[in-house]
């Protein structure tokens, strides 16, 4: 009964031949280095081209409020008597 797992679990001549050589391990690392990023960078978004959308659509009416703050800034004091 003992014998069931060393038909699987055979001994190998050398280690080298399980693992990949250094260049290949290292563009593999950067591989996946660079899906994790790109996955953090999307996780919780549905639609990347909607959150870019709305990002513009904040910067130019954060623009257009200051060019309004700055208009009324400039402008002359209006006296009004009831």
């Amino acid at each position: 009964m003992g014998n069931l797992c060393t038909s699987c679990c055979k001994e190998s001549g050398s280690y080298e031949d399980l693992t990949p050589d250094e260049q290949t391990r290292r563009q593999q690392q950067m591989e996946a280095a660079e899906r994790r990023m790109k996955e953090q960078e999307q996780r919780g978004i549905g639609n990347i081209n909607v959150v870019k959308r709305q990002q513009q659509q904040a910067q130019e009416r954060e623009k257009r409020e200051n060019e309004l703050a700055n208009a009324e800034r400039d402008a002359p004091l209006k006296w009004q008597v009831n």
